[in-house]
This record gives structure tokens, sequence and C-alpha cells, in this order.
């Protein structure tokens, strides 16, 4: 991307974050934009990643809403579900570490320096000006973002159609998500591209529920409404309060075929059994 090119997409990121009015939103919607293949509703559901997890200051909701358009783009890019599981959770990998490069911090909290659950502090955060901070990141990251997603999904060669699995595209699939659906959430994996921090099956539930709301015209943007935190109550009851996936887990994955091998023998099967039913 040359110069005059980098410079168009920070002008085009800085129209979009004002319009659409959240990170996450603005990433999914550059990228499938990038890709050529534009999904409103699929967009206004990853909302409430903004603020890392419904407002939780886990993963930057540029990298959830990045994440899914990568999804998105491998299903199309394969026949196969198996194999855009893989190439969505690799790409993912990559678009993350290009992100650290740039934030120095996957993590909401981190880089915003305020806890958005503490209304004084979200107050600062509007009215001191900080949040001007994330509109500067997303304009400096969206160029290395996009050639990060090419990169990403060029990464896995493998035509490997063995089977795998990601905690979040189960939830979805036993919330009778599409396949496409399946795909666009598979990079949530192990906290993220299976980097153990805030749970991506939550995160799946959460945008699922979000997504088949706002197809019936019955949801409405905010930074808190009813069926988030009706799944965020269920959530923390089942992991006692456990937030990422390492500890919830036990342990972090190298692999999402190690990852494939927990899922496989049990592991999370109640709370994506409590996910995909609340």
């Amino acid at each position: 991307m040359n110069i005059i090119e980098s410079k168009k997409v920070k002008l085009k990121v800085k129209r979009t974050f004002l319009k659409q009015g959240t990170c996450s939103r603005t990433f999914f919607y550059i990228l499938n934009r990038e890709f050529g293949y534009p999904k409103e509703m699929e967009e206004q559901a990853i909302d409430p990643m903004a603020g890392g997890i419904l407002q939780n200051g886990y993963q930057c909701g540029m990298l959830w809403g990045a994440s899914m358009a990568l999804g998105a783009e491998s299903f199309r890019r394969t026949d196969n579900l198996d194999q855009s599981i893989r190439k969505t959770v690799k790409a993912t990998q990559h678009i993350m570490e290009s992100f650290v490069n740039r934030a120095k911090s996957i993590e909401c909290e981190d880089i915003t320096n305020t806890d958005f659950k503490n209304k004084w502090s979200f107050a600062k955060y509007m009215f001191t000006g900080k949040f001007y901070a994330c509109f500067k990141l997303a304009e400096k990251w969206a160029p290395e973002a996009i050639k990060a997603a090419y990169e990403g999904l060029a990464l896995d060669q493998s035509e490997s159609t063995l089977p795998v699995i990601s905690c979040a595209s189960e939830v979805v699939k036993k919330m009778d998500g599409s396949d496409e659906e399946i795909a666009m959430v598979a990079g949530f994996a192990g906290g993220v591209g299976l980097s153990g921090n805030g749970c991506g099956a939550l995160a799946a539930s959460v945008w699922k529920t979000i997504l088949e709301l706002v197809k019936n015209e019955n949801w409405k943007a905010g930074f808190s409404d009813p069926d988030s935190e009706k799944i965020l109550k269920k959530f923390n009851e089942t992991t006692d309060y456990k937030m990422e996936c390492h500890e919830i887990c036990g342990k972090r994955f190298n692999s999402i075929e190690e990852h494939t091998e927990f899922i496989k023998n049990g592991g999370c099967e109640k709370l994506i059994e409590v996910l995909a039913q609340t």
C-alpha cells in the first residue's frame, strides 16, 4: 500500500468510526468492504464487543471486528468449513501480531486506561478527550490491518480437511447458526486467536443473540442491553466469574488442533451449552 492509498484508508476509517460509533463495527465494516462483501446486520451485531467484551476491558473491539471479517472472507475462499476455521484462526493470530506491534497490547483497558463499567472513569474518557486516542489508533492501524489481513489469509495453504473445532463456532452452531456464521466467529477460539484472553465463546453467544434481534428489528445499540447482560450473568455463574479463557480452561492452546482435542474431550462442554441455550 503506497502513501496515497494509506492516507485514503486513514481518512475512510476516521469517517467510518464517527458514523458507525464503535471500534468493533468499524473494523468489521472496513475489512468487509475491502474484501468487497458488506454485511450490515452482522456488523451492527458486533457493537457489544467495543470496550473489550461488553465494556469489560478485555480484547480491543478492533480485533473482534477484524477477526469476524477474516472469518467471513475465509469462508468465501473455501468450500470446506474445517479449512475455513483453520484459516480464520491463523489469520486472526497474524492480525493480532500486527495490532500488538502498533498498540503494544490487545487489552482495551491497557490501551484506554479506562474502566468503562465505572461511570466516573467513562466520563473522564469522554470529557477529557481520551477517546481521541482510539480514533488515532484506528487511523494508524487500519492500513496495517488490511495488509495483515491479506497476509494472514494467505498463510495457511494446507488442504487438510481434518475436523477442527472452535469453541466459539460450537456455540453458534448450537444456536442454529449458518456455516458462514460458524466460520465468522471461528477466530474467537481460545480467547481470540488462541491468546487465552477474554472468552471467545461468550463473545460468540452475545454476537449471535444480538444478530437475531437486529434481523427482527428488535435491538437498539447502546452501552448496555438486557439481553447481553443476561448472557453475561449466566456466564459468570458458570465460570465462577472467570472471564479469561486460560483461567476457565486451566491452560493456553498452542494450536487449533490442541484446542480441538480439548473440546472433543469435554472441555468447556457445560459452558458451551449454557451460552448456546441462553
